[in-house]
C-alpha cells in the first residue's frame, strides 16, 4: 500500500488528515498471490495524527480502511512515522530538507511481507512562486522471508507554481523501479503522473489530484485528497 503524497511540510505542532484515495479503473485487477485485495475500482481513506515533538521533529500515526470492489470494509493496519527537517525553508525562499521514518503492520491481504520500514529523504527549494521537491523513497520487508534482493527504490518528485495566494497548482510524479540494486524491466515498472491542486488558505488545507497511469504495471486512474485539521 504505497502512499501517493509528497512529504514537503514542516513539523506542525498538532494536526489531523484525511487521506481519499480511488482507483477507478486498474490494468489487471488480478490479484499477485492468493488472498490479496487489490485497489481495483476501491476506496482507500486514511486519517492522520500528527504531533510535532520539536520545531525539527514530528511523530505521526496513519490508520488506513480500504473498501473493496464489492463494498466490504477492511482496516489495512496502521503505519507508524517519525519526521524530521534538519533545514526549513526561510519565508523568503530557499532549501529544506530532512527525512520521514515509517514502519508499516500491514494485513496480509494488502501486503505479502506485512512488516515493512520506508526512510522517504526529503529534498526541495521553495520560493514565494515556486516549489520543487524529491522524496528518492527507499524500503524494506522486515518479515521474515522477504528480506532478501535489498531496499526497493521508490522516486517521487513535485513542481508547483502559486497560482493566488495560498493556492498552488502543479505535477506529482510517482515510481516504483523494484529493487535498488537491480531495477524491474520498464514495463513492470509503476509511473503514475499526478496534476495537483495545494491550497493552504487556513483554516482551509487540503490537496486534490487526478493521477494517470504511464504503464501496464500501474493502476490507470486514480482520484486523491487529502484534508488537514489543525488542533490548535
Amino acid at each position: 500500500m504505497k502512499s501517493r503524497s509528497m512529504t514537503t511540510r514542516s513539523t506542525s505542532r498538532a494536526n489531523s488528515a484525511l487521506n481519499c484515495t480511488s482507483i477507478r479503473h486498474r490494468r489487471g485487477a488480478t490479484p499477485d498471490y492468493p488472498g490479496e485485495i487489490t485497489p481495483y475500482h476501491g476506496l482507500r481513506i486514511t486519517p492522520e495524527l500528527s504531533w510535532g515533538l520539536t520545531p525539527s521533529f514530528e511523530a505521526g500515526l496513519y490508520l488506513p480502511f480500504v473498501r473493496d470492489a464489492q463494498g466490504d470494509d477492511y482496516f489495512a493496519g496502521p503505519k507508524f512515522r517519525l519526521k524530521w527537517i534538519a533545514q526549513q525553508a526561510p519565508e523568503s525562499g530557499g532549501w529544506f530538507y530532512g527525512i520521514n521514518t515509517e514502519l508499516a503492520v500491514v494485513q496480509s491481504r494488502f501486503a505479502q511481507d506485512r512488516v515493512a520500514i520506508e526512510f522517504r529523504p526529503i529534498v526541495g527549494y521553495r520560493t514565494p512562486d515556486w516549489l520543487v521537491a524529491v522524496n528518492p523513497v527507499l524500503s524494506s520487508p522486515l518479515t521474515q522471508g522477504y528480506r532478501g534482493g535489498g531496499m526497493d527504490f521508490s522516486p517521487g518528485i513535485k513542481l508547483g507554481k502559486t497560482i493566488s495566494t495560498g493556492v498552488q497548482a502543479g505535477v506529482e510524479y510517482y515510481t516504483e523501479l523494484g529493487k535498488l540494486a537491480r531495477f524491474k524491466p520498464a514495463s513492470e515498472q509503476s509511473r503514475t503522473l499526478f496534476a495537483v491542486i495545494d491550497v493552504d488558505r487556513k483554516p482551509w488545507v487540503f490537496n486534490l489530484g487526478v493521477g494517470r497511469g504511464l504503464t501496464d504495471a500501474t493502476d490507470k486512474w486514480t482520484l486523491k485528497a487529502i484534508f488537514e485539521f489543525p488542533f490548535e
